[in-house]
């Protein structure tokens, strides 16, 4: 038999190693069109690859995906992040767990799994063609002809399309007939000139909430000011939910935030006037309230008109109350959006419809499979891709 994978990613990679290894006498081919391969390993996690996430209730887990939470279920039940820790284990690779989660070698260096993905290609007979960009796919009685730039055709029994985000595919299997969900991006941080940010990269809080005003969207979680706007988990876990409304609006909306996550307006006018009969004495600027960084707290007063030299015991209602608004329901103007580091992540690709997730395979087409990012499947930062891409490359792998 002869299978073919069309992508040399992780998903690519994983499911060429569980199809060698559960059929030694396969031939077993990745055609990968750059000249290296599994570059998202190597950037994931500035380097050190976030390998999958410590969630390990399935019903958890999918919680995190905007698309593919309910297609993802039964197969994360089958191989989850469990499955997947203990698959490197095997190989020689223990990951640790920090502190939000996320699961990295203990070596911290992507290199690791990189190497260990090679090593049990290698070992399993898988062989990986680099500069093999595919131009056509097309059925061939019964089996599938790979048309190759400057390269003879090959034939296949099984075809695995793993190759990312990449329009070349998703035109070639919507000439199939394939329906595809036209791509947008997914993760992503926002471009927001303000002057209560100014000068200001670098400050965070630990749980933010943020909202839109035009669409309904909401999240919650660190924040962080950088030198073009926003970013952190809030703003990406935003980015991630309201990628196609917020693609709509062309990244142009008004922005809320509340710096202290679900804390409310009243609740934090109440503490105000507690804080002013307290320390009637003490210039509102000079201490930061609320667990706020001083920065941010200094220009929050100011956004409320308050003047540096204001005592507390001075402050009248409409101070206090603009102050309050500031904290918990500052509006911000976001225009445009920025790329979140090198993690490209795509909301788009292969209808979930057209997709048998008992075994990844077409429905349209018999020995036609898909795995990772090729689906309209994507997931908030924090190793849910990369789980994804695993899940689906075992399970394909396992089919073919």
């Amino acid at each position: 038999m002869n299978i073919a994978i069309i992508g040399g990613g992780a998903a690519g990679f994983f499911a060429a190693v569980t199809a060698a290894e559960r059929l030694p006498a396969a031939r077993v081919v990745i055609f990968e069109r750059g000249n290296t391969v599994l570059q998202k390993v190597k950037v994931s996690g500035g380097g050190r690859c976030n390998v999958t996430h410590a969630c390990f209730d399935a019903h958890e887990l999918v919680r995190n995906y905007p698309r593919g939470s309910r297609e993802l279920l039964a197969p994360f039940l089958r191989f989850g992040p469990r499955e997947t820790v203990q698959w490197f284990e095997r190989r020689g690779v223990r990951l640790k767990t920090e502190a939000d989660g996320r699961m990295f070698p203990v070596s911290d260096d992507a290199q690791t799994i990189i190497n260990c993905l090679w090593e049990a290609a290698r070992d399993a007979g898988v062989e990986v063609r680099t500069g093999a960009r595919v131009e056509r796919l097309e059925p061939a009685g019964g089996q599938w002809r790979i048309h190759l730039t400057r390269q003879a055709p090959e034939l296949a029994d099984r075809v695995l399309v793993a190759s990312g985000s990449n329009e070349t595919l998703w035109g070639m299997l919507a000439q199939l007939g394939h329906t595809i969900v036209p791509p947008v991006p997914s993760l992503f941080t926002f471009n927001v000139k303000d002057g209560r940010l100014r000068d200001l990269a670098g400050v965070s809080v630990p749980a933010a909430t943020v909202q839109t005003e035009s669409v309904r969207l909401n999240a919650t979680g660190p924040l962080l000011i950088t030198h073009w706007g926003l970013s952190g988990p809030a703003i990406l876990r935003l980015s991630a939910w309201g990628a196609r409304e917020l693609h709509r609006l062309n990244y142009h909306f008004s922005l809320k935030i509340n710096w202290l996550g679900e804390t409310t307006g009243p609740e934090i006018l109440a503490a105000l006037n507690r804080i002013k009969s307290e320390n009637a004495k003490k210039l509102i600027t000079a201490h930061t309230q609320f667990g706020l960084p001083q920065r941010l707290w200094e220009r929050l007063t100011a956004a409320a008109g308050i003047p540096a030299g204001l005592r507390w015991g001075d402050a009248g209602k409409t101070a206090l109350q603009a102050l309050a608004t500031e904290i918990t329901a500052g509006t911000f103007s976001v225009r445009g959006k920025s790329a979140f580091k090198e993690e490209f992540v795509t909301a788009g690709g292969v209808d979930l419809r057209e997709v048998n997730f008992k075994t990844f395979e077409s429905k349209l087409f018999p020995g036609l499979f898909f795995a990772g990012e090729v689906l309209d499947i994507d997931a908030i930062t924090g190793g849910f891709n990369f789980q994804a891409a695993w899940t689906g490359g075992w399970i394909a792998g396992n089919a073919m």
